[in-house]
């Protein structure tokens, strides 16, 4: 028996994706940890992302979680949930996203869940990023406007 795909929905335009775009930050400090494939992973209610690579386990906790439990880390961060449903087949979203802060020599790593797109962002520099984000709607927002 097999299972039918989820519905895909989400946003795929990429303008009506830019305009829209808020953000919610999250107040907890994310890292990045990498746990061998041996090694038992963090509960999921702990985990805010599990990936499986060829040389063992990407997981990305909190920072407190992570100094509880003894877990060398990396990339202390700040979460921006970008708030719009983008489809998981929208086209360019997480590039114009990424290239913006790259104007600002800031690195992002980006992960997409089903319903939205989440940035992790250098801790300390998520203010930068929030402001370039709602730059960025503003613009997309007034080049719509006057296209109409």
């Amino acid at each position: 028996m097999s299972v039918p795909p989820a519905p895909a929905g989400g946003e795929s335009s990429l303008s009506n994706l830019l305009s829209t775009l808020t953000t919610i930050l999250h107040p907890s400090t994310f890292v990045f940890v990498t746990l061998a494939s041996s090694t038992a992973l963090p509960p999921l209610s702990q985990s805010q992302m599990v990936f499986r690579e060829s040389e063992g386990f990407t997981v990305i906790v909190t920072r407190d979680y992570a100094l509880r439990h003894g877990l060398e880390y990396s990339f202390p961060s700040k979460m921006i949930t970008l708030n719009v449903h983008s489809s998981l087949e929208a086209v360019g979203f997480m590039a114009v996203i990424a290239t913006r802060l790259a104007t600002l020599k800031m690195g992002v790593n980006p992960v997409s869940g089903f319903y939205h797109d989440h940035l992790f962002v250098p801790e300390g520099r998520e203010e930068e990023a929030i402001a370039l984000l709602q730059e960025l709607a503003r613009e997309e927002s007034l080049k719509t406007e006057t296209q109409k």
